[in-house]
């Protein structure tokens, strides 16, 4: 039987002996420039032809839309036109062709462009909204455009066609396939959840949070941040979501089949510390109040646990159990995510109600450094006058503007506090303001500490204003008089 070898005639070979060049130039570039400008039009090449099929596939969506607007507008008349345009510009359909470049237009947003074009087009012809014609003009507009995506389609097939026949007259290392071999590689991986720096708590705060396990069986995150005792210890570092764990976190409950198809496509999302990330997601969105979004990313922390406990080929082996419904697989599964879920239930109520404890005894208090010593509130009674004056010794080289910048500084500070505030500084009374600082969040209270102090509205006869959250003083209560220093 002879042997036929006719495949093998397409297959392109270079000939060093055919490239000839300059004397004064090596050959060695020669045959590397040839190599390159082959390569460089064969990317070119695949590159035209991947941008070809996306627009005859984004033709395919948008030219049978089209001929149905044309049908509803020559039916309903040009109020069906008005209504389409305002849906598509009020409550546009997100969807779009799939593809990667930013700012991606949607198919309802084409339309759109091509609608107000249409319709510019026929106010250009002198018709308005009132003309008779009007309709008959929007329908023709809708049929010419048909006509000429229709035109275009068949354009960029034929240029398609021509394009690959012209990319198989000649055998590349990409036709070569290794015979009787389906093994699945895999994409590489998206990099694992990146870890986000979250500072540490400041040290006077006094609340902290347990870090514990949600699932002790087969986790190895916790479920919660921990603020270290140790001074020394400035960050805490918690697992985020990629954009491929975010979109599968909102896949649902029991929705097994919709997770399979998922993975499939999104080998990514099979990485280290995806799960952990899950189950943080989860704490937070729980925090928060949104509990089945919480549900959601725990079902699916647990779904990637079991996939890595069940071995090299767990995916396929939990899909398979799960999406045949398997009972005491299913029943195992959902009881671990029940439980999982409560116990984080559990969790987020505990870290609130240490939180608000912490709250409660967390104050920022104005306190003499002696008994000397007299803190005095001078609130503004209200704008600067429009006629200023300042008299006296020692005022002679001050200008009259700056003081009023200053005044009206004051006043502007002062109104901008609560009413309460407002009114515990005009009574002058420490024990007043001190109550109402003492009602604040810690960092609202030094906030309005420290615009007091810049307002000038704060008065003590010597430096020191000091923060007693701490039981004994000690060294927060000297940081914090170093902070609101009297500048004066």
């Amino acid at each position: 039987m002879p042997l036929n070898y006719s495949k093998w005639d397409n297959l392109e070979l270079s000939d060093d002996s055919d490239i000839e060049g300059h004397p004064n130039v090596d050959k060695k570039s020669l045959i590397k420039w040839k190599q390159r400008d082959i390569h460089e039009k064969r990317e070119m090449r695949k590159v035209h032809i991947l941008q070809l099929n996306a627009d005859i596939a984004c033709n395919k969506v948008l030219e049978p839309r089209l001929k149905e607007i044309a049908k509803e507008v020559e039916a309903k008349g040009p109020s069906q036109f008005s209504t389409l345009v305002e849906r598509f510009q009020t409550n546009p359909s997100p969807e779009a062709p799939p593809t990667n470049a930013p700012g991606q237009q949607t198919y309802d947003g084409m339309l759109l462009t091509l609608m107000l074009k249409i319709w510019q087009e026929a106010k250009a012809d002198g018709i308005d909204k009132d003309d008779p014609r009007l309709a008959e003009v929007l329908v023709k507009g809708l049929q010419k455009h048909v006509a000429m995506i229709g035109e275009h389609q068949e354009k960029l097939t034929k240029e398609l066609e021509q394009e690959e026949a012209e990319q198989k007259k000649k055998i590349t290392s990409d036709d070569i396939h290794e015979g009787f071999d389906s093994h699945y590689v895999p994409p590489k991986p998206a990099p694992p959840p990146v870890k986000g720096a979250i500072p540490a708590l400041p040290k006077k705060t006094v609340a902290t949070t347990e870090f514990e396990v949600l699932n002790p069986k087969s986790v190895t995150a916790a479920d919660a941040p921990t603020s270290s005792s140790d001074p020394d210890d400035e960050l805490t570092e918690l697992p985020e979501l990629t954009p491929a764990l975010e979109a599968f976190s909102h896949l649902p409950v029991r929705g097994y089949e919709k997770s399979w198809e998922f993975i499939k496509e999104h080998r990514d999302v099979i990485v280290p510390g995806a799960s952990d990330a899950l189950l943080v997601a989860a704490f937070t969105a729980q925090s928060d109040g949104k509990d089945a979004y919480a549900k959601k990313c725990v079902h699916q922390s647990l779904l990637l646990q079991y996939c890595e406990k069940l071995g090299q080929d767990g995916v396929t082996v939990f899909f398979r159990k799960m999406i045949s419904g398997e009972p005491r697989a299913c029943m195992v599964f959902e009881k671990d995510v029940e439980g999982t879920y409560t116990h984080l239930v559990e969790r987020v109520r505990i870290s609130k109600a240490e939180e608000a404890e912490a709250g409660e005894t967390e104050q920022i208090q104005l306190v003499p450094e002696n008994p000397s010593q007299n803190i005095t509130f001078n609130a503004p009674d209200g704008p600067p006058p429009e006629h200023l004056t300042v008299e006296g010794p020692g005022f002679e080289d001050v200008n009259i503007e700056d003081v009023r910048k200053a005044l009206q500084m004051r006043w502007d500070v002062f109104q901008a506090f609560k009413p309460e505030m407002q009114d515990a500084l005009k009574s002058q009374s420490l024990d007043k303001v001190n109550k109402v600082l003492g009602s604040m969040k810690v960092e609202d209270a030094e906030e309005v500490v420290r615009l007091l102090d810049m307002a000038g509205i704060l008065n003590f006869s010597e430096h020191g204003v000091r923060d007693e959250t701490g039981q004994d003083g000690g060294e927060e209560g000297e940081e914090d008089e170093e902070a609101y220093e009297d500048p004066q």
